[in-house]
């Protein structure tokens, strides 16, 4: 079974990207470049990753016209992406739209709320109700939409898994390992083996890996830990 670890090369350079991404692929099931690394390399950063061997999942959250985003679509097949992450916010028409331009061999993934975002950050952008409602709102109208998966926080999975079922991937960011971390911008979190306990099928890794004194001994051990999760929760029942 390949690892559920996607890999996220936050980092500025494509030079850096790849020592990193090199350093963990042994480990690691996929690798993910999102908007800072993209906005520097542009596409040739997906291309020239994916000779490393591993899927990769180019997250950049498209959030535009329908039209724009089907040609945004195109172009992330065109440079390689497996993946490509929508927000579900966009609506039905944008998400379908992102389906037909990506074509048959792209998984659209939309996002819901921002594992950034708590319900005082929602009732500030005039969103009542809590994260959770909030997520089952878009999750269920990107489902509607044919979309491959979603991204929601962990704290969500369980219950996105129960009502949604295994016909979607669920992909979570906000996965922290034994070790402590600095305080950072994320409100959602949880360890590895909770989340896969709680249905996540990606689990997107970054700083608890990023900034390891030992970057690949980081990803072996956060790998180690979704492997023993999954035997434990996942196995097949005799």
């Amino acid at each position: 079974m390949p690892s559920p670890i996607c890999l996220a090369l936050d980092v500025p350079t494509l030079a850096e990207a790849k020592e990193l991404a090199a350093a963990c692929a042994p480990h690691v099931g996929m690798l993910k470049v999102g908007l800072e690394l993209f906005t520097a390399e542009g596409p040739k950063a997906v291309s020239e990753l994916k000779a490393l061997g591993l899927p990769i999942f180019l997250d950049l959250k498209l959030f535009d016209i329908p039209a724009t985003v089907q040609r945004a679509a195109k172009s992330a097949a065109a440079a390689g992406a497996t993946m490509l992450t929508v927000h579900a916010s966009g609506g039905r028409e944008m998400m379908q739209a992102a389906i037909e331009g990506a074509g048959e061999g792209v998984a659209i993934i939309a996002v819901t709320v921002l594992t950034s975002m708590g319900d005082n950050d929602l009732h500030r952008v005039g969103i009542e109700g809590k994260v959770v409602q909030q997520v089952r709102k878009l999750a269920d109208l990107a489902k509607g939409s044919n979309v491959k998966g979603i991204v929601c926080g962990p704290t969500e999975l369980q219950q996105m898994r129960g009502l949604f079922g295994p016909g979607l991937s669920y992909v979570t960011p906000g996965i922290r390992g034994d070790e402590p971390v600095s305080a950072d911008d994320q409100k959602r979190t949880m360890k590895v083996e909770e989340a896969i306990k709680a249905g996540a099928d990606w689990l997107v890794v970054g700083r608890p890996i990023r900034d390891a004194a030992d970057r690949a001994a980081a990803a072996a051990s956060m790998n180690a830990a979704a492997t023993e999760a999954l035997a434990k929760h996942r196995a097949p029942k005799a």
